[in-house]
């Protein structure tokens, strides 16, 4: 056998030896207090109220299901510390609901409290006396879930958060426990580590797994002091973590701080989806009146709201229903309204299918951008093959006003690559977010010679297209206000 072997061998017989006498410590300072409790019966008791009795008759229990435990001789301390835990609870609740307990009572609660705080039990005496001088903890009463395998310990916790102002409602098992979260809106929950079939860790690490779940703060509680089990849990989400037999207001003081992440956690959520349901609304509503990409530039980037703006090589779409002057002087004011949103409704979503801005409404006709605010590496073919696409819902259009014996429509449009400032335009008051410069000019000329159903590009969109397009016969155009020659280009379709 080597050294290494001889050390794990010697370190595994001393870890044996001082559980087994943890165990037996464990027994000794049990053994008295459970016969003084159990030497008592509710009638040499006579003066307690109707809660002191309940208190009592739940302490006598633990008492008489600890007894066997005492007589074995086991080194598992965890049933153990489960009940002596119960025991020093109701014996606290009912040292606080009596202040003047006969002398039999008084002797059986000072025996349970000495006995049960023995180091050997409670591994916390250190500390024991500096938690006990801590005033009682108040705070928001909470939703507690408490999960323990154990019935007196169900009950204990029960009872003793109830009488704090908690709601609390408990679980016999993990899977109790993970059924009862799914279905109610727990503030804390109380795990208990060591449980048959679905133990506290796999409890936790569900918990914690389930996002609707995540922040609902765990705090684990155990009559097992093993550093390892501790670590893992701690690494698994928990929060908190507890030994058997609790002091009751260091649990108090800690669910006081779960509630209050919870509330936390609860406050934070509320308002994000308040930001969410704003942010819908807004783009929802603006929408309606600004490009959803201008909506973002303005929502994702709060400088998009300064006056201002930048160069940008843009490819800019004019379009305008030919005669509809004359249309809309023969025509009611609402079957003229009703026309015109038929129309705009479906040039609004092809333009926006095709990545497009639209600037604005200038009553049938369309001001439409590619390229700004947001960019595309194939901005002018973009723009083309959404004017194809838009000349090709005309015969759709028509179909419907037909149908509702309205005049058939027939639409121009001009495109036109070049550079424009894109920005914000107008005063601190009153802003929109526009395009300047010459090209767009030029592209208002072009679209005024656009004849009905024709699509008309400029020299510049012509050598941003390249090849992948058909043509009509090329035509100059003296532009009014212009003074260069203008070069124009009917586009008919797309190439396969």
């Amino acid at each position: 056998m080597s050294d290494s072997d001889t050390v794990s061998e010697v370190g595994a017989m001393e870890t044996a030896v001082q559980s087994a006498v943890s165990a037996h410590s464990i027994r000794v300072v049990l053994q008295s207090a459970v016969i003084e409790v159990s030497a008592l019966s509710l009638s040499d008791l006579p003066d307690l109220d109707k809660e002191a009795q309940e208190d009592w008759s739940a302490l006598a229990a633990c008492a008489a299901n600890i007894a066997p435990l005492l007589e074995q001789e086991t080194e598992d301390t965890h049933e153990l510390r489960n009940l002596a835990g119960a025991l020093r609870g109701y014996a606290e609740m009912l040292s606080e609901s009596v202040p003047s307990p006969n002398a039999a009572l008084a002797s059986a609660i000072e025996r349970v409290l000495e006995g049960t705080a023995e180091p050997a039990l409670s591994g916390t005496a250190g500390d024991a006396e500096a938690v006990q001088q801590i005033a009682q903890i108040t705070g928001e009463p909470g939703f507690i879930l408490a999960v323990d395998d154990r019935e007196e310990n169900r009950a204990l916790l029960a009872r003793y958060l109830t009488r704090s102002g908690h709601f609390v409602v408990t679980a016999p098992s993990g899977e109790e426990a993970l059924e009862m979260l799914s279905n109610a809106d727990v503030d804390v929950v109380l795990l208990d580590r060591m449980m048959p079939g679905m133990d506290g860790r796999e409890v936790l690490r569900r918990i914690k797994a389930e996002p609707k779940l995540r922040a609902t703060p765990v705090i684990m509680i155990s009559g097992e002091q093993d550093m390892q089990g501790i670590i893992e849990c701690i690494e698994a989400g928990a929060d908190d973590y507890l030994f058997k037999p609790f002091n009751p207001v260091l649990l108090q003081a800690r669910i006081k701080a779960g509630i209050e992440r919870k509330q936390w956690h609860d406050r934070e959520q509320l308002y994000r989806d308040q930001l969410e349901r704003n942010e819908r609304f807004i783009r929802a509503t603006f929408g309606r009146y600004l490009s959803d990409d201008i909506v973002t530039e303005i929502l994702e980037r709060p400088e998009g709201l300064e006056l201002g703006g930048d160069l940008r090589e843009v490819t800019i779409m004019m379009s305008d229903i030919r005669g509809f002057t004359t249309m809309s002087e023969q025509l009611p004011p609402d079957r003229v309204v009703s026309m015109l949103n038929r129309y705009l409704g479906a040039m609004t979503d092809i333009i926006l299918e095709y990545g497009g801005t639209i600037d604005e409404f200038l009553g049938d006709a369309i001001l439409a951008v590619f390229g700004a605010p947001r960019r595309h590496d194939d901005d002018p073919d973009r723009a083309a093959r959404c004017a194809l696409a838009m000349q090709a819902a005309m015969e759709e259009i028509n179909s419907a006003n037909r149908k509702d014996g309205l005049p058939e429509l027939a639409m121009g449009i001009a495109l036109n690559t070049g550079n424009v400032i894109a920005g914000n335009i107008g005063s601190e008051r009153r802003s929109k977010y526009g395009f300047v410069g010459h090209a767009m000019n030029v592209t208002s000329r072009i679209e005024d010679v656009a004849q009905r159903g024709e699509i008309l590009i400029a020299e510049s969109t012509r050598q941003a297209l390249g090849a992948a397009y058909a043509l009509g016969k090329s035509r100059e155009v003296q532009a009014p206000g212009i003074d260069e020659v203008l070069v124009v280009h009917p586009l008919e379709s797309e190439l396969p």
